[in-house]
């Protein structure tokens, strides 16, 4: 038999997660069960979540952290534009949760697929990393952060493990990201950026792939908030 902290953990999480899947729905009728989950428990869920966000279900996010590592396959390299992003999109997500700043999903979600669209196209155009891309990836990093705030708006956060669960949703997120780059580093750019034909036979076909992806993405998000 269940306890009632176990049976309220295993509800908020299947709860969660249903949300997570279909943002349309509304969290507040799962609010009374977060405030039910101890401190520990909504930490974890939370870092479930955030990861989840990411792998396997953040294929946006996903393709641009790609097409980062595609045009700077140096590890370090894609390292430091991670930590710019993971800054960016971190001071944005807290300010969007503590309600300082209100991100417009209409608004927010064509210009993510726009960044991806970015730079994508920026791998095709330009042969090497320009020092400015970090900055760049900054500013996106921004608009990033407000799209998982319009997410975790939609999750909801407990009461009494606000700030914790905030945090712990961010961590996931980080972990999902360095999970994507440490695969796709590992398992193929270390190989193929040491042949003569990266850019050639790599950069540039995945980078007009992820850019086709972003530019249809582009027009469904603008032709949704039209809607």
């Amino acid at each position: 038999m269940k306890s009632r902290s176990s049976q309220a953990k295993t509800l908020a999480l299947c709860s969660l997660f249903i949300l997570a899947m279909a943002p349309c729905l509304y969290a507040h009728p799962i609010q009374g069960e977060l405030d039910k989950l101890s401190k520990s428990a909504a930490v974890w869920i939370y870092l479930q979540l955030g990861f989840l966000h990411i792998l396997p279900f953040g294929f946006d996010h996903i393709l641009f952290i790609l097409g980062l590592l595609l045009l700077s396959p140096k590890l370090k390299t894609i390292l430091w534009q991670a930590t710019a992003f993971t800054v960016a999109h971190s001071i944005t997500l807290a300010l969007a949760m503590y309600h300082v700043v209100t991100p417009p999903t209409a608004i927010i979600e064509p210009l993510i697929s726009l960044s991806i669209l970015y730079v994508a196209l920026e791998n095709i155009v330009s042969p090497k990393l320009r020092p400015a891309r970090i900055g760049v990836v900054f500013l996106f990093g921004l608009i990033h952060g407000l799209g998982f705030a319009g997410a975790l708006v939609q999750l909801g956060l407990p009461k009494h493990a606000y700030l914790l669960s905030l945090l712990a949703f961010n961590l996931g997120v980080e972990l999902g990201q360095a999970t994507v780059i440490l695969l796709a580093w590992f398992i193929l750019i270390r190989w193929l950026a040491q042949k003569p034909s990266y850019r050639k036979t790599i950069v540039i076909p995945f980078s007009i792939f992820i850019a086709l992806i972003a530019a249809v993405w582009t027009i469904q998000r603008i032709a949704l908030a039209l809607i």
